[in-house]
Order: structure tokens, then C-alpha cells, then sequence
């Protein structure tokens, strides 16, 4: 029985996703708009944790 229940919820909220999706007519899309062209980033500068990363990939790749 909580099987089904829980799948009908699932079912449910799967199709609340879609409608609005289909409404909505956006497609479901990354912070940067999911081009493959940096230049449609909206980003205009790097959080600092993305920074962080970046200047320890540096120090170990030289």
C-alpha cells in the first residue's frame, strides 16, 4: 500500500513538472543559459569557491 501511494505521488508531481514546463515554454536550463558559448553566461564574475578551485588546479598542474 505505501508503495502505491508514494508512486502516485511521484506520478503526480512528475506531471505537475511537466504542465509546467509545457506552459511555461522555457526549457529547463542551467545558470547560464546551457549554450555551449561562454559568451551567454550571465555571470559576470566567479564565486569565490569556483576561484578557490581554479587557483588549486593551477598551483598542482604547475
Amino acid at each position: 500500500m505505501y508503495f502505491l501511494v508514494t508512486f502516485v505521488v511521484m506520478l503526480v508531481v512528475i506531471a505537475i513538472m511537466a504542465v509546467g514546463v509545457i506552459f511555461g515554454r522555457r526549457a529547463i536550463k542551467g545558470s547560464c543559459g546551457g549554450g555551449m558559448s561562454k559568451a551567454e553566461c550571465v555571470c559576470i564574475e566567479k564565486c569565490d569557491k569556483r576561484k578557490k578551485m581554479e587557483a588549486e588546479a593551477n598551483l598542482l598542474g604547475s
